[in-house]
């Protein structure tokens, strides 16, 4: 049995509003072990919505709407299924009631247009929504050979309508026979066809799976298994996932949720260490990609923006003479960074950034996306390292990937100590 996706917005099509709403539920099928092979979006339109119905109905058994649930005249998602399948809608009296006590308990009064919220298809379940005021339907309107959900548009609401009432309801209906686990596999340092090429003999795998992609200078391998519980696709998972972190090395630095900041965070916190950051072409990006962990004040000190040379003087010490001969970006004027934030902020290791992030600035010797990283540790000396990134991918990706090519290049040294 296969499930199909149908979003339903103008507004998804127009790009005004990201499709979350697929990819949290297309992750939740794969997880349940539910075959899943088609998403449509369709905009508010109640003839297209019809002929979407009309294919999916076709080739899927069960059919998950988002959007078109709200109390204006374009949300037309209920009352076209409705019609496509020739049922009456019914007016719902306890909708109704739902609907007006969270409007009383917001201060507010409900309109007369949120009854059309409280019509539902006869012989249709009401999914209840804890939150906002659009319910959702359950409706098997060929017997048991179709099911339909309906959910709003709204992640939040559509989340936890999914996590309460939908997936307990296909797991009693006998839809998630076999469980699906997943486990990403995270590096850095990398390029995906290097390592593509170290672990092809995984990638052929039927249970579990090994799939590789790479986004923003991170390369990720996703194992996937499938079994009859989380516990027996764990351990489907578990040896494959060994033998390729030993493959890989140290362009291995996590897993699932794990970033470079949390992993460097966790390498510091263990040996007791602090950081302080100097950046100019990143901008305070690296600064910030730290303090998104939680907890990350116990050993990041803090960072300057040091994006003009005088304030790479005054702030960070570098020597003028340096700056004349060498040039802002250089592997002389980073290490001077490095070492200059650390003393400042009196920390353990001082890390820096400097480089040409572009569009323009790049010469023919210092093109756009060279970058020098340094690094001052404990012992008082600096290193520095050089990376071209090249300019073909802009310069938000400079930028980026310059600040986590930093943390990386902290998370060896510190493995390394």
């Amino acid at each position: 049995m296969t499930a199909e996706i149908i979003c339903v917005g103008t507004e998804l099509l127009l790009g005004d509003i990201l499709n979350s709403n697929a990819q949290f539920l297309g992750k939740q099928l794969a997880e349940l072990g539910i075959a899943h092979y088609y998403q449509t979006v369709v905009g508010d339109n109640r003839e297209r919505l019809k002929h979407v119905i009309a294919i999916a109905s076709q080739r899927a058994q069960l059919l998950i709407f988002t959007g078109g649930l709200g109390p204006t005249p374009d949300d037309l998602t209920v009352e076209t299924i409705a019609d496509f399948f020739g049922v009456p809608l019914i007016e719902r009296p306890e909708i109704i009631a739902d609907i007006r006590q969270k409007f009383a308990q917001r201060g507010r009064t409900m309109s007369p247009s949120n009854h059309k919220q409280a019509l539902i298809p006869q012989g249709a379940e009401i999914l209840t929504n804890p939150i906002g005021s659009a319910p959702g339907i359950i409706w098997q309107p060929r017997s048991d050979k179709l099911t339909i959900l309906t959910f709003p548009g709204v992640p939040a609401e559509m989340k936890q309508m999914w996590h309460e009432i939908a997936v307990p309801y296909l797991q009693s209906q006998g839809w998630c026979q076999e469980m699906i686990c997943s486990h990403t596999l995270r590096f850095w340092g990398v390029a995906e066809s290097a390592l593509a090429e170290k672990v092809s003999s995984y990638l052929n795998l039927t249970n579990p799976t090994v799939a590789p992609y790479a986004n923003y200078g991170e390369v990720k391998l996703r194992i996937s298994a499938r079994a009859e519980s989380p516990e027996a696709a764990e351990q489907l998972i578990a040896p494959i996932e060994q033998q390729i972190k030993d493959i890989a090395g140290l362009d291995y630095y996590g897993r699932d949720h794990d970033t470079l900041a949390s992993v460097v965070g966790q390498l510091l916190q263990q040996t007791h260490s602090t950081l302080a950051v100097a950046e100019s072409c990143t901008g305070g990006g690296l600064g910030q990609m730290i303090t998104r962990v939680p907890g990350s004040s116990s050993y990041f000190r803090g960072g300057i923006i040091a994006y003009e040379n005088g304030v790479k003087m005054a702030l960070l010490g570098v020597n003028p003479s340096d700056l004349e001969q060498w040039g802002a970006v250089s592997e002389s004027v980073a290490q001077q960074m490095a070492l200059g934030v650390r003393s400042q902020l009196n920390t353990t290791w001082g890390l820096s950034i400097t480089g040409i992030a572009g569009p323009d600035g790049g010469t023919e010797t210092k093109p756009v996306g060279l970058v020098y990283m340094g690094l001052a540790g404990p012992d008082g000396q600096a290193t520095s390292f050089k990376f071209l990134f090249g300019r073909a991918r802009g310069r938000e990706w400079i930028q980026r990937v310059s600040a986590s090519s930093a943390l990386d290049v902290l998370r060896r040294m510190l493995l390394s100590a």
